[in-house]
């Protein structure tokens, strides 16, 4: 006496039970192959923060070197008003600049603030002074320590 054949049974998630016959387990399991091969390469989110050039400064609009548009790219010499996405919205920084730079905050009623950054400091999370960065430069610009 024969035993009967069995249709292979597979597990979903949620613990339902699948049964697939021979017939259709091979042309769809080819079916899938082939759609994968067909579907165009999708890059892979970046895991870290971009490198930094050296002699460069680069700000972001959210902590952990991260924020929509990516990093805003300072180099010496001169004053650079930070753009919009930065702009008093500057959580963090990396700086790969071979001098000090200073962030520039202007005040409303008049004067300036300065925040000494090194060469090759970085924060992670600037929270003390993100909303105060109006820009950057190479100099104090006569600015009082902030």
């Amino acid at each position: 006496m024969s035993r009967p054949t069995r249709r292979p049974t597979r597990r979903l998630a949620g613990g339902s039970f699948l049964r697939l016959s021979r017939r259709l387990a091979v042309p769809a399991a080819a079916l899938a192959a082939l759609l994968a091969s067909a579907a165009p390469a999708v890059p892979a989110a970046p895991t870290a923060a971009a490198a930094v050039p050296p002699g460069h400064v680069y700000f972001w609009a959210e902590r952990g070197q991260m924020g929509p548009g990516g990093a805003w790219d300072y180099a010496p010499p001169g004053y650079r008003e930070a753009e919009p996405r930065v702009k008093r919205h500057a959580y963090s920084f990396d700086s790969h600049a071979q001098v000090s730079v200073y962030a520039i905050h202007f005040r409303a009623g008049g004067g300036c603030l300065y925040r000494e950054i090194r060469p090759d400091d970085y924060d992670d999370d600037w929270s003390d002074w993100a909303t105060k960065f109006d820009g950057v430069s190479d100099t104090k610009m006569g600015c009082e320590a902030g």
